[in-house]
């Protein structure tokens, strides 16, 4: 089964619906919709979805017509100027339907928003996962991701996070206070 990715059609309620499925099924906090749309009406470049496929489609995959496929993942980010001084990549949410899980899907969801953010100009990216979320804790410390620190009762569950953070530039190592120009007001 060959799975494709591509960007979020914003326009496509169908698949807006089916990638809110996704990540209402997987992760361990709701959102309502106001978070999907402060994410994906600010940063519509910054969600991808993925796709299975027949052979001949995946074959032909800049012309496939997707529009009334659902999608078996997706991952949503954004990225913005953190504390004047540096730009600041981050996933906000990351789903992979559970029969498809184990073949890659993830990371490769992942590797398309790394690139989209590092062209956006991004120094770093942050992200927090589930302390017990051992399967997401492997694949991103796999893709570089450094765990900063542990956040407790963080989730409405109650549940542990960790922050982890992938340093894209030397900007990312330093500390935001020694980046900041004399001239750039303090909030």
């Amino acid at each position: 089964m060959p799975i494709i990715y591509k960007p979020l059609d914003i326009n496509n309620l169908t698949h807006f619906n089916e990638l809110k499925k996704l990540i209402d099924a997987d992760l361990s906090e709701p959102y309502s919709i106001y978070v999907y749309r402060y994410f994906l009406n600010q940063w519509p470049e910054l969600a991808f979805l993925a796709f299975d496929v027949t052979e001949e489609e995946k074959n032909n995959s800049n012309n496939v017509d997707v529009s009334d496929k659902v999608p078996i993942g997706c991952i949503i980010c954004k990225n913005e100027l953190h504390r004047f001084s540096r730009m600041r990549g981050y996933i906000g949410m990351l789903a992979v339907e559970s029969h498809y899980r184990g073949q890659g899907i993830s990371k490769k969801l992942v590797e398309i928003a790394i690139t989209q953010m590092e062209s956006n100009g991004c120094d770093e990216i942050m992200l927090e996962t589930e302390v017990e979320n051992v399967i997401a804790l492997n694949l991103y410390e796999n893709m570089g991701f450094i765990k900063m620190k542990r956040m407790f009762r963080y989730y409405l569950n109650e549940g542990d996070a960790f922050k982890l953070i992938l340093p894209l530039t030397e900007k990312s190592c330093i500390r935001s206070t020694f980046l900041m120009n004399p001239q750039t007001p303090v909030l």
